[in-house]
């Protein structure tokens, strides 16, 4: 999959006019991509269309206009658009109270090392977790992961998903459904 070209990037004043009917049909697409696994971790898998849409969202927020914030921004998200035998997803690590939030992030050091998706009857394949959002005492509460896939498992995966945890502190597991399993293996043409 292509990055998302700095060319396809609308200015905020176009941006204004085609969000109204241009958002309703992003959140669409990012629901089918979006699963829960267990009460507090949530995988956002990301492609082109939500990529942009997040950019053209932050030059809103944060009215950018200028050239050369707008590349940063793209530079930035384009990291997780998908490579070839690939799925990428912002996992979003939610607990309600910034107190609870404080416990967790420091229990669930070494989460990198505890998260998977097996598809099929194959070999489940580890997440490859981006390091710059973990530190020594504590993780980011957002993470960008990545999953490189065999061919094997590309081949195999409209027939069945499942994402899991086994971290000694938070274990769960979610198998994905038949319209997320169509809508990530799109990420695969």
């Amino acid at each position: 999959m292509k990055p998302v070209d700095y060319s396809e990037i609308s200015n905020i004043a176009d941006y204004e006019i085609e969000r109204e009917t241009w958002r309703p049909a992003v959140l669409a697409i990012k629901e089918r991509r979006r699963v829960r696994v267990g009460g507090h971790l949530t995988f956002l898998f990301e492609n082109r269309e939500t990529v942009r849409y997040q950019v053209q969202e932050m030059m809103r927020i944060e009215r950018l206009v200028k050239e050369h914030d707008i590349r940063h921004e793209l530079e930035t998200y384009n990291e997780l658009i998908p490579g070839p035998n690939e799925l990428r997803a912002s996992l979003l690590i939610e607990f309600e109270t910034p107190a609870e939030r404080a416990v967790w992030l420091r229990k669930l050091l070494g989460l990198e090392n505890h998260v998977w998706i097996r598809v099929g009857k194959l070999n489940p394949v580890r997440a490859i977790f981006d390091t710059r959002q973990i530190s020594t005492d504590r993780i980011s509460s957002v993470q960008y992961i990545r999953f490189s896939l065999t061919p094997a498992h590309v081949a195999a995966f409209r027939s069945g998903a499942t994402l899991f945890v086994d971290h000694p502190s938070y274990s769960a597991s979610t198998e994905l459904t038949p319209d997320q399993l169509d809508a990530l293996a799109e990420d695969f043409a």
